[in-house]
């Protein structure tokens, strides 16, 4: 279903937990990254959502059976190396592209990350999260036999959306350039809520979602937008992902890693979005569970 009426407001909170260097930030992304980094930050999901969202396990696969016409299969709990594994990795380097990298990119493909200014830093930091969720997606890119680059959107914002092949790991409340973008969604609008906390609303349903760190009780959890919308220029598509906190991000990218070709066969390489609920592991941030809290919602070109 398409809705004319745009999102009142754009936003994404404060990124909180463990951040990485700039400076040597840039040095691990010049080098090939076949060994997946392990290192992590905070955040948090949950609230203004149906009690049937809150289940896992067999109910996880009921829900996606219900929310797809053709159902992914359930995002069974990680270990505590998540990602793909050098011989997945290596397997499927000898093997033909398959068709469903499309779904990441063509033959290049470029990562942007946002980085950040705290206070007592001189120099800007990147959450660890999404480090960690772009070298993940330079694995799966490589394994396709694609070319990943890596880019930091920088502080202010300011960033070339209108190229072929990007994906943007960042919320609209650290670039304006993408909260351009995310406006342009008639079905998924981030909102701040009456008490501060910023919050992803579904406007099919009219319910709004946000972190468990903004919840009371506090839960492990996020929630997190998963995209692919028109460029600012309109003449291609960008994939857009991130989570309410960086935890819900490194969820998206476990979903991507482990259900590429479930995916493709959902969506193509056509426009979507959907929303993802993130479990995640309190000691690394790392997701344990990953399910959809909404249909893929496609949206018709203007």
């Amino acid at each position: 279903m398409r809705s004319s009426r745009q999102p009142d407001l754009v936003g994404q909170p404060e990124a909180v937990g463990a951040e990485h260097d700039v400076g040597r930030l840039d040095r691990e992304f010049a080098r090939p990254v076949s060994a997946l980094d392990r290192e992590h930050g905070g955040a948090e999901r949950d609230a203004e959502r149906p009690a049937s969202a809150s289940r896992t396990g067999r109910a996880v696969t009921s829900s996606l059976t219900r929310l797809t016409a053709m159902p992914m299969r359930a995002i069974r709990s990680t270990t505590p190396q998540a990602g793909l594994t050098r011989v997945r990795i290596h397997q499927l380097k000898q093997s033909a592209p398959a068709p469903d990298g499309a779904f990441l990119g063509n033959a290049r493909l470029i990562i942007a990350t946002p980085l950040k200014q705290e206070a007592g830093n001189s120099r800007p930091v990147l959450a660890a999260e999404d480090f960690s969720a772009a070298q993940r997606l330079g694995d799966l890119a490589r394994s396709y036999k694609l070319d990943p680059s890596f880019e930091h959107v920088p502080i202010g914002g300011e960033i070339d959306l209108n190229r072929e092949d990007v994906i943007v790991i960042c919320g609209p409340r650290l670039s304006s350039h993408v909260a351009g973008v995310l406006a342009q969604d008639p079905s998924i609008s981030f909102e701040r809520a009456e008490d501060g906390p910023w919050t992803l609303r579904d406007r099919e349903t009219g319910v709004a979602y946000r972190a468990g760190m903004d919840s009371t009780p506090k839960t492990n959890s996020d929630v997190a937008y998963f995209g692919r919308l028109p460029r600012p220029d309109g003449q291609g598509l960008i994939m857009v992902l991130t989570g309410i906190h960086p935890q819900g991000s490194l969820g998206v990218v476990h979903l991507i890693v482990n259900d590429l070709a479930d995916l493709y066969r959902q969506v193509g390489t056509e426009r979507f979005s959907v929303l993802v609920n993130v479990d995640y592991d309190p000691a690394n941030n790392e997701p344990v569970n990953v399910r959809l809290l909404s249909p893929f919602y496609r949206h018709q070109a203007d």
